[in-house]
């Protein structure tokens, strides 16, 4: 690959860290926190601490390998590496892929509702209109990209700060109540948390999209362990702080039946609140949209250089530096599946596929140090490969079995 064809390395940690965090909170915290009530109860921010101490297991071994393995798709360079099985390599590769697709184009659904509550607008033009437009900002920079993702995920998280501070200042925090969200009393209680723990994992999906943009990173091999760690932290915290107020703050039967409990709470206190809430919901989403586009197309453009897609998807734009064959590629599938098939199938899915990655991830680590080949590197953060793999395999099995 010649200096034309080589990607540009503007991605320092801020804007590393922020598209994380975007990817990571997405749109769905404004809808999650009622569902999450709705099966575990009062004990729902406890759902949530524990869902996020499984994710951080799976992001310590991302932390290690993509150190190791500082490229493009990067789920699938960790296969290949670890068990050399080309059939498997773009198997998994195209699996990420397609969970990307699936998520942009639900979201991109999405995006209609939000937008139809405030200005009467065809579906097909609305979601024409995301879509472009993300893929646009996509093709134009990494840079630029990131920028426009970091501006709409601190509107998002100004979003939750606001619920976090207006609803808290709401009611009383004691002892007792702290109680009520984070200690279990019976067995019983144990089933509800992880039943909650199942649903709240899929919240903090999003930190293994990162990887995706390591050729584009500054000094990645600091750069992004540190990124991983502290938007998985920061996404815990604003999620386990938004739980907690919304338990407090609503009756829990509202809070459970609720489409939009972030919206309801605020539209308690007032109107206005709730209207502003409305709003950067749809933020979050376009977010969603362009942070999808971004991690699919590199995942192709990566799986082009392995030679494992057609080499057609490695075309590089000699302008922008961006991958621009598989971005385009991508934002039309997506618009196929948004325009013209059935989501909410498809969408139940993802969450599946995403749990198989990880398990071929974290199994990836435990041969690769079987096979002594991490030695060669300096790794500063601990990874418990094992671990992770036989808790991804656990939930695979509750997933099927529920």
């Amino acid at each position: 690959m010649n200096e034309q064809q080589t990607l540009s390395r503007k991605a320092n940690l801020p804007l590393l860290l922020f598209h994380g965090l975007g990817t990571i909170l997405g749109a769905g915290i404004y809808v999650l926190v009622g569902k999450i009530a709705a099966t575990s109860g009062t004990l729902a921010p406890l759902a949530f601490l524990v869902a996020a101490i499984v994710a951080g297991i799976t992001a310590l071994s991302y932390c290690q390998l993509v150190v190791m393995f500082p490229k493009r798709s990067g789920e699938t360079h960790y296969v290949d590496a670890a068990f050399q099985q080309p059939f498997l390599t773009r198997v998994i590769g195209l699996l990420v892929v397609f969970t990307g697709i699936v998520s942009c184009a639900t979201l991109a659904n999405g995006f209609v509702g939000y937008l139809q509550s405030f200005y009467p607008i065809e579906s097909w033009i609305a979601i024409c209109i995301v879509v472009i437009g993300m893929s646009a900002i996509a093709f134009y920079g990494i840079a630029e990209s990131l920028w426009a993702a970091t501006i709409v995920t601190l509107i998002e998280i100004s979003g939750l700060a606001l619920v976090v501070f207006y609803g808290g200042s709401q009611v009383e925090l004691t002892t007792t109540s702290l109680n009520e969200l984070f200690v279990p009393t019976s067995t019983n209680d144990f089933g509800l948390i992880l039943a909650g723990a199942f649903l709240t994992f899929y919240a903090f999906i999003g930190f293994e999209d990162m990887v995706n943009i390591v050729e584009e990173v500054k000094e990645p091999e600091r750069t992004m362990p540190r990124a991983i760690i502290l938007a998985l932290l920061i996404s815990s915290v604003i999620y386990i702080a938004v739980a907690v107020v919304a338990i407090l703050a609503m009756p829990m039967a509202e809070l459970a039946n609720s489409e939009a409990p972030l919206r309801a709470l605020l539209e308690r206190y007032d109107t206005n609140l709730g209207k502003w809430i409305s709003v950067i919901s749809l933020f979050a989403i376009i977010n969603g949209v362009l942070t999808q586009i971004i991690m699919a197309s590199r995942v192709l453009y990566g799986m082009a250089n392995q030679q494992r897609v057609p080499q057609v998807f490695g075309l590089i734009s000699e302008k922008t530096k961006t991958p621009w064959f598989a971005t385009f590629a991508v934002t039309g599938v997506v618009l196929m599946f948004a325009l013209a098939l059935p989501l909410v199938t498809l969408a139940s899915y993802r969450s599946f596929i995403v749990l198989c990655v990880f398990t071929l991830v974290n199994a990836s680590l435990v041969v690769l140090r079987r096979n002594k080949m991490t030695e060669d590197f300096t790794l500063k953060t601990p990874a418990y490969p094992l671990l992770g793999t036989i808790i991804c395999i656990a939930l695979l099995i509750f997933k099927i079995a529920y």
